[in-house]
């Protein structure tokens, strides 16, 4: 999602002065300077299939200048310089972001920094669901969208938005109200296409805190709640489909993986031992759960815990850092006559206290005595056990993408490893080293999920390097220095 992009008009080729005919003409747009190349692919019409990352989502909403810069916007720029058609947007009415459904506000504003902390803008936002736009469009990314739901039928049906079976971004665009995101792919005849999905596969349950539910097993997605785990098969089907339709008249095409969402601001700005206490606060929180403890021994001694899981959950505070208190619903659950004990421990550095839904920290929460005197709930934190499943899911669609993107012939986009990088020390791109830090960072935006305008900058860069590896193309990558890092609260 990057800002003020009227700049970014297509560059017009730059030659090097030639004093003599038979000297090297330089091409200022490609990789090696070289004539810029296709190579072996087609991209006279490109079409780009994803979630929100596709969409150009920030700073936790959907707005104009944010989806001119979406990464397959930026690619498609690229492509114009070699043959390639219009890419066309299906763009919000504004820059507040939000959605109306019937005049009502069914999606908020987006967020800017106000010099302390992430503040929605100011304004209403303007732009309703039902207003239908005109298309085909180039750019299919759909915010919140799964793996499934790219081939299901009527996911742009207005009538199903209230029930969580239709998506309100999709109703905006789609073609009819039965058609699925892969047929109005399909429908463009594509030479070229995009693909990256299976994020919201897992990302739900995460940022809930696990509260959702770990479908493996469960073969139905129908079945399924909006914070679940996708079950692994189901990924597979799904991805197995999307492609072989793109694919089935020839056309070619870039995928990407998954990172470990665990990598993300949202996850790693509040630290596990955020409770930083002084001794007489200490003293006077052990106090309180003294009689906790003591629980614990008791069911220990009865049997009804091991002792490794009683130390695990005793309650022990001193001066300075300090794990906080959650509820953890894998612990095992005491509740016989004359003991019942709730599932309480501390974090660890396992575990991942999450930022509030749109950005906001939590440790404002923590200061009001959330997380000592009193516990945290399940959304508040995911635990190591549900990490655990995240990661083990996660591992599963990337080894279905590799998969595919080898038997097809695909470019294959490596981000998650660029995301692991970004969270332990960080990137140099033209000369700014990025990091997935909250806020400063460069890579990610406000809500801490989604990316800064730099971030799909680089983004893009990364697919560009994908495509010239696997098709012989020589694009050049974008000066990412040319991208801010925040929006203003005006555009």
């Amino acid at each position: 999602m990057i800002k003020n992009f009227k700049w970014l008009l297509f560059a017009s080729l730059a030659f090097v002065a030639c004093n003599n005919e038979d000297e090297v003409v330089a091409e200022s747009n490609s990789s090696d300077g070289k004539p810029l190349t296709s190579g072996s692919a087609t991209f006279t019409k490109y079409v780009a299939l994803g979630d929100s990352y596709a969409a150009g989502f920030s700073d936790n909403a959907l707005f104009i200048e944010a989806q001119k810069g979406a990464y397959p916007n930026i690619i498609g720029q690229q492509f114009a310089l070699a043959g390639g058609g219009e890419f066309k947007t299906p763009l919000m009415a504004d820059n507040v972001g939000g959605l109306l459904l019937g005049g009502n506000v069914i999606l908020g504003q987006r967020l800017f920094f106000n010099g302390a902390g992430p503040a929605p803008v100011a304004g209403r936002p303007s732009t309703e669901v039902t207003a239908k736009l005109t298309g085909p469009f180039s750019n299919l990314g759909v915010p919140g969208a799964k793996s499934y739901h790219l081939v299901a039928p009527g996911y742009g049906n207005v009538a199903g938005v209230a029930t969580g079976q239709a998506n309100p971004y999709f109703v905006r665009f789609a073609t009819s109200a039965t058609t699925s995101v892969v047929a109005d792919a399909v429908a463009q005849d594509p030479t070229f296409f995009s693909l990256w999905i299976g994020g919201n596969d897992v990302l739900g349950y995460a940022t809930s805190g696990g509260s959702g539910k770990n479908q493996i097993g469960n073969l139905d997605p129908k079945t399924y709640g909006g914070n679940d785990i996708t079950d692994p098969t189901v990924f597979a089907g799904a991805y197995n489909s999307i492609v072989n339709t793109l694919t089935a008249k020839g056309a070619k095409g870039v995928v990407a993986n998954l990172p470990y969402v665990t990598a993300l601001p949202f996850f790693t700005t509040v630290p596990f031992n955020a409770a930083n206490l002084t001794a007489t606060q200490a003293a006077d929180l052990n106090s309180a759960y003294a009689t906790y403890n003591l629980g614990l021994l008791a069911a220990k001694n009865a049997g009804l815990i091991t002792e490794a899981e009683r130390l695990a959950r005793t309650i022990n505070f001193a001066t300075g850092a300090n794990g906080v208190i959650m509820v953890d619903e894998y612990l095992t659950t005491v509740n016989v006559p004359g003991l019942v004990l709730p599932s309480l421990r501390q974090t660890t550095s396992a575990d991942y206290v999450v930022l509030l839904s749109g950005g906001v920290s939590a440790q404002a929460f923590l200061l009001q005595g959330n997380g000592t005197r009193s516990p945290l709930a399940d959304n508040w934190v995911l635990s190591k056990a549900e990490v655990a499943e995240v990661k083990v899911a996660t591992d599963a669609y990337n080894a279905t993408i590799k998969s595919i993107a080898e038997t097809k012939g695909l470019a294959f986009v490596e981000l998650k490893s660029v995301t692991d990088k970004l969270a332990s020390g960080g990137i140099v791109y033209n000369g700014f080293n990025t990091t997935s830090a909250y806020i400063f960072g460069g890579m990610f935006s406000l809500d801490g999920v989604h990316p800064s305008p730099r971030g799909y900058a680089i983004i893009a860069n990364l697919f560009t390097d994908a495509i010239n590896a696997k098709f012989g193309s020589n694009f050049k990558n974008k000066d990412v220095s040319l991208y801010r890092v925040l929006y203003p609260a005006t555009l």
